[in-house]
């Protein structure tokens, strides 16, 4: 008989029930509960679909989903940051959209997410087998840390006769027949046709001038995997957003073969290259594509940066952007972005819808960016007018018109929206359309990318504005009461079983700490080495946001029973975790002295 080594000490907290007023989505229209599934290994995933590091999640998710059918239960618990995405038939779409396989509680009002103290999307909590909660995970990276621990809980508990195996509660929803799911982006052909991206069902599709006729389909699963952004090489050659497959690829007009132009198919992390051989180099969630310059200038979703790739050296760069996420202007190299969707070029600028941040901004030919419309990652809305005071929520898309003007594929807003240079006014062209997501001009009319309705929609730019009551929104997220003056910021990381922090080139771990307002941070701001650091607030500052950016990098720990690394592996396997934090502050007397950010472990202090 084998012998099951005992698992480290955990910290033992009861799991809160799962409550949601929209209800359970993926079980048959069953309620579920923790109680029902005693004995399984629960992880619950905080997720919301506008985030692009939600999604990387699910896709981390899926080899332990399926490796560990048996023994473990994944709930998504899908916590809206965008009003839009409180509605239930928005969340329903959206586990379609990006092929959620497991029971996912909608939870418009955020009370499980409040229950289980949750700071950031995404995080993860795993539930033992006897309810308490064993370790929580903010942020990307962790499917590793987590496969780990679940073989420790396997063990564990087969060894107590507490682990319940068995098929889990997951019902696949119906199939429904259309000749597009969930459209991504769309693209003008010479021929007249249209070249849309069928992202849920990883193709392209050729339509006839009509937008309804479907002429050809490219591609498919495996060859694509959830595409997005389309853009004209030249005449013959169609370069691809290929999304979830971290690369950017030519599709053939003639032929409809494809061949892969960047990307290596793995996902790019913090310290990899950020420049070289085009199919040397990792790749994040690249989400749209336009030439400019002279060059494919890639909206990389995944880590808040634009990137290019020059088609005569076949070699890619960052060309703005640093990897941390929010608005800030100024030379490509120091300008941040929020989850970059939607690239449109005109011979003097690259304009860019800035997701995350409600923005719609742009690229100069110097390479400096600016921001059009939009104040950063929290306020939203729909409010027309001049552009300084003017709302979007999460636009996607944005299309150069010919007298200048841009629209917007306004997607939450679900209409399509203007932006006028000339006189930086910004009115809606259209509303009733379901999540557009991108917009093509042909002729005098607009083709409008309805993602949610599965089709594409004819409209003529309209000569008048529409008349829209304007709305105004920001992120509504319980904030956290501290003390004004000194305080302790722990981010919380514990190496997973059998790996250590790595050293031996230096620090694997970084921190980066700023706020909105500026003011109120004192002093601590900035990058460092130390996931702890002490911050002072500004008392005369009632409120704000603290932003907190975090990385640590884990390998395998090779050294020998006696301590000496003679005989380990000169190449252990390595892991990174990284997660950025938003977190809403108001100032109090007697508030707290200590902010714990869990990035993984439990916070034990």
């Amino acid at each position: 008989m084998n012998d099951v080594a005992p698992a480290p000490r955990r910290a033992r907290v009861r799991a809160p029930e799962l409550i949601g007023k929209g209800g359970w989505i993926n079980t048959g229209g069953k309620e579920l509960s923790l109680a029902a599934l005693r004995g399984r290994i629960v992880i619950v995933d905080f997720w919301t679909f506008c985030c692009v590091n939600c999604l990387h999640v699910l896709d981390e998710l899926r080899e332990l989903e399926e490796k560990h059918r048996d023994t473990v239960v994944i709930i998504g618990v899908h916590s809206p940051k965008f009003v839009h995405e409180a509605e239930h038939a928005a969340v329903v779409d959206a586990v379609e959209r990006y092929n959620v396989e497991h029971p996912v509680l909608d939870d418009p009002e955020l009370a499980t997410w409040k229950q289980y103290a949750v700071r950031a999307w995404p995080t993860l909590a795993v539930i033992d087998p006897e309810g308490y909660v064993v370790a929580q995970h903010a942020g990307e990276g962790h499917a590793h840390a987590i496969e780990k621990l679940v073989e420790q809980l396997e063990a564990e508990h087969e060894a107590k006769g507490t682990l319940r195996r068995g098929d889990g509660p997951y019902v696949a929803p119906e199939p429904v027949a259309t000749d597009l799911r969930f459209p991504g982006k769309a693209l003008l052909l010479p021929s007249g046709n249209l070249l849309v991206s069928d992202t849920t069902r990883h193709q392209l599709v050729e339509m006839g001038a009509d937008g309804e006729t479907v002429v050809r389909r490219i591609g498919g699963p495996g060859v694509f995997n959830e595409p997005q952004g389309l853009a004209l090489l030249d005449d013959t050659t169609v370069v691809v957003a290929d999304t979830v497959h971290h690369s950017l690829k030519a599709v053939d007009l003639a032929s409809g073969d494809v061949r892969t132009l960047a990307g290596t198919g793995r996902q790019w992390w913090q310290g990899a290259p950020t420049s070289g051989p085009a199919l040397e180099v990792d790749l994040s969630s690249p989400w749209d594509v336009a030439v400019f310059g002279g060059k494919v200038w890639m909206a990389m979703a995944g880590v808040h940066q634009l990137w290019t790739y020059d088609p005569e050296t076949k070699s890619v760069e960052v060309a703005a952007g640093t990897t941390n996420e929010g608005l800030v202007d100024g030379p490509g190299a120091e300008a941040w972005f929020a989850q970059p969707s939607g690239l449109a070029a005109t011979e003097e600028r690259l304009w860019v819808a800035d997701s995350e941040t409600s923005a719609l901004r742009y690229v100069d030919v110097d390479g400096v960016v600016h921001t059009a419309v939009g104040t950063g990652l929290f306020d939203f809305g729909h409010r027309d007018g001049a552009a300084g005071q003017a709302l979007f929520q999460h636009p996607l898309g944005v299309t150069a018109l010919p007298d200048g003007s841009v629209a917007v594929s306004d997607t939450y807003n679900h209409a399509l929206r203007r932006f006028d240079p000339a006189t930086g006014e910004v009115t809606t062209l259209a509303t009733d359309l379901r999540e557009p997501s991108d917009a093509v001009l042909v002729g005098d009319d607009i083709v409008v990318v309805e993602s949610a309705r599965h089709r594409l929609t004819r409209l003529r730019l309209p000569e008048e504005a529409v008349r829209v009551e304007s709305v105004a929104h920001r992120t509504q997220r319980a904030a956290t009461e501290v003390a004004g003056g000194k305080l302790r910021l722990d981010v919380i990381f514990q190496a997973p079983a059998g790996q250590k922090l790595d050293t031996r080139y230096g620090p694997s771990t970084r921190l980066l700490v700023s706020s909105t307002p500026p003011e109120l941070l004192v002093s601590g701001d900035g990058a460092g080495t130390d996931l702890a650091r002490d911050l002072v607030l500004d008392a005369n500052v009632p409120e704000g946001v603290l932003h907190v950016s975090a990385m640590a990098a884990s390998c395998d720990d090779t050294e020998s029973d006696s301590g000496s690394a003679a005989g380990a592996n000169e190449y252990p396997a390595c892991h990174v975790h990284q997660q950025d934090w938003g977190v809403p502050v108001r100032l109090t007397e007697g508030g707290a002295d200590r902010l714990p950010l869990v990035l993984a472990g439990m916070d034990e202090a």
